[in-house]
């Protein structure tokens, strides 16, 4: 608790294990089981983790089509705030982009003591001060919250993870023992079941360092590799990455531009999609840019996370 990962892993101040993480599970119209009944800085930072299901609506143009219900997806959080536990306008975006999908969400959180509670206001720790990773998951998830011990693959298409301090701090240990860190056990538990299952699995910011721990020769990206006079704050989390054994790749956090005589037209809203492992990561707010870029980038994994529980 009193040691701090190396610079690039986490920085001064513990911000990274301030990012939460969460995961989502949706039901895919047309999947087999749709029709079958649905289940469910400093040492003192704070972080919850919680889990959304989601149900897409049908698309009902094909009037010979058999009604199905819409896909499940499963949120995971860590926490309530960046510095020790999910992320929230991560969190938040995520949602956003799952309620335009037609998805309907569950959300779920370790019950366990979080790692420590961060004073955000000062980003410094808060001496003596306890919190609940499921309690404080809670606050995002509007009440609506059940323990990630619940949550099984087999009731949903697709799970989400979203970043913030908490991913390292609750979900894992990266924050503390980077590359030889552990993942808490439900986390664990619910990659592997979501990867053996072929179903998606979405991960954003320092999140994909779950991926690339239980998850062995995964690609997976957390933005770029050098710091970029600033721009790229958490750098060296790719070189962590890359010594748990996973493929680290080199993305953007948002939009691609290609010039077109006098005018520059997107090309492409970035997130890396591991084919093979149906497994979607975008860079969040391992980048320092707009927020609305943020929100973009994330729209980007939610979307390709959607297209392959469909496939």
């Amino acid at each position: 608790m009193g040691r701090t990962p190396a610079r690039g892993a986490l920085r001064k101040g513990h911000r990274e294990s301030a990012e939460a993480c969460f995961s989502i599970a949706a039901r895919v119209p047309g999947l087999p089981g749709n029709m079958a009944s649905q289940g469910g800085g400093g040492d003192t930072a704070q972080c919850f983790s919680a889990v959304q299901m989601l149900r897409m609506t049908v698309d009902s143009s094909d009037p010979c089509a058999l009604p199905a219900p819409p896909p499940s997806d499963r949120q995971v959080l860590s926490g309530c705030g960046v510095y020790d536990g999910t992320e929230i306008h991560e969190a938040s975006a995520i949602l956003v982009h799952l309620s335009r999908g037609g998805a309907e969400v569950q959300i779920f959180a370790p019950d366990v003591p979080q790692m420590h509670v961060i004073d955000h206001t000062k980003g410094q720790p808060s001496e003596g001060e306890t919190r609940n990773v499921l309690t404080e998951s809670g606050r995002i998830a509007r009440g609506k919250i059940t323990s990630l011990a619940e949550l099984r693959a087999a009731n949903h298409d697709a799970a989400i993870f979203p970043g913030g301090f908490g991913a390292a701090k609750n979900l894992s240990t990266f924050a503390v023992d980077g590359k030889d860190c552990n993942v808490n056990k439900d986390v664990e538990r619910v990659l592997k079941e979501f990867h053996k299952a072929g179903k998606p699995i979405g991960l954003c910011c320092i999140a994909p360092v779950l991926a690339a721990k239980v998850l062995r020769g995964v690609e997976v990206t957390v933005g770029h590799e050098q710091e970029e006079g600033g721009k790229w704050p958490y750098a060296g989390t790719a070189e962590a990455i890359k010594a748990l054994g996973a493929k680290h790749c080199v993305k953007e956090v948002t939009i691609s531009f290609l010039a077109a005589g006098s005018l520059c037209v997107p090309k492409i809203v970035h997130a890396h999609v591991d084919q093979k492992n149906k497994v979607v990561t975008t860079p969040a707010f391992m980048c320092e840019t707009a927020l609305h870029h943020i929100h973009d980038g994330i729209g980007a994994m939610v979307k390709k996370v959607l297209e392959l529980a469909r496939k």
